[in-house]
């Protein structure tokens, strides 16, 4: 069943004093370059949600602006799907900078049938690394007239398949996989992952 990948990049990243967060570079690449890398095999369907579309330009990638602004991720994944021409979307958070094309693979074929299919780590759930069918815009509209904006709570909205810590284990060594850089100190704990990973390229 076809897909796009929606790269959700419309925050603020206060505690990175406003720092666009996909251009953050991480040995050397910047977080987008390393997730267009993974993801640019799987599918040519990308589109990024954002607020400022010249960030991207030299991408080519289409960027589309928040439908409902002041929605968080909520607003990002409801703009996506609302706009992609696919039955399901991909959704990503821009900060993400060791995802990999082989769990992206696994996510987006684990149950094509889902209405959502989402990881939960031991963290939580991860709900802007899942995949949402059209079946969630109507849930997705009626929290945003409700101003309910937890995204990980549409799973008791829709029928979801989640994908757990011990089916996530294959695909996450190391613990890194849903690593998330919001902080100056994130970014330099980012650094020293990645430094680590290439003087351990079979490590994963």
């Amino acid at each position: 069943m076809p897909w796009t990948a929606a790269i959700v990049a419309g925050g603020s990243a206060r505690r990175l004093d406003g720092r666009d967060k996909s251009a953050i570079a991480i040995g050397g690449r910047s977080i987008l370059e390393r997730q267009l890398a993974v993801v640019r095999p799987l599918t040519d369907r990308i589109l990024v949600v954002a607020h400022d579309a010249d960030r991207f330009a030299a991408t080519g990638l289409p960027v589309v602006d928040d439908l409902i602004e002041g929605a968080g991720a909520l607003g990002g994944v409801y703009t996506a799907l609302s706009v992609a021409a696919t039955p399901r979307v991909l959704a990503l958070a821009c900060d993400l900078p060791f995802l990999t094309g082989r769990f992206l693979a696994h996510l987006v074929t684990a149950d094509p049938g889902a209405d959502l299919t989402i990881p939960r780590s031991r963290d939580g759930y991860q709900p802007l690394c899942a995949v949402y069918a059209r079946a969630c815009l109507e849930p997705l509209r009626a929290r945003l007239a409700r101003g309910a904006f937890r995204l990980q709570d549409l799973t008791a909205d829709v029928r979801t398949r989640e994908i757990g810590p011990d089916e996530l284990a294959p695909f996450d060594e190391d613990g890194t996989l849903f690593f998330n850089v919001n902080t100056p100190g994130e970014c330099e704990r980012a650094e020293r992952i990645d430094a680590e990973r290439r003087r351990r390229p079979d490590s994963l």
